[in-house]
């Protein structure tokens, strides 16, 4: 359990460092990236843009406010199609052991 929290914690500060009104971009393809967890308006969330996707079916707007419970919405459905290589802060950051963010927890 300890590896999972400290997973997310350290996902999130280098995402968005803790904020979930971050907002991030643009992009290479220009898009914006939205919340706690940085989740793509262009993949993700509706953007009010043509052509987006939407795959969560929520607002990127809504993503921004400190009810988070729309993000794991989306973070889950993310998570389950593409594990936690969907975010670049994960990549660079938190791919090898993150315990040191919990470790004085427990």
């Amino acid at each position: 359990m300890a590896r999972n929290i400290s997973t997310g914690i350290c996902l999130v500060q280098h995402e968005s460092s803790f904020r979930t009104d971050a907002r991030g971009g643009p992009n290479g393809n220009g898009s914006y990236d939205y919340g706690l967890f940085q989740i793509n308006g262009y993949y993700w969330c509706n953007n009010r843009k043509p052509n987006n996707h939407n795959d969560c079916g929520v607002s990127c707007y809504d993503l921004l406010d400190d009810d988070i419970a729309d993000n794991v919405k989306c973070v889950k459905l993310i998570y389950k199609r593409h594990g936690f290589f969907a975010w670049y802060g994960w990549v660079n950051k938190c791919g090898g052991d993150t315990t040191s963010y919990v470790k004085d927890c427990w």
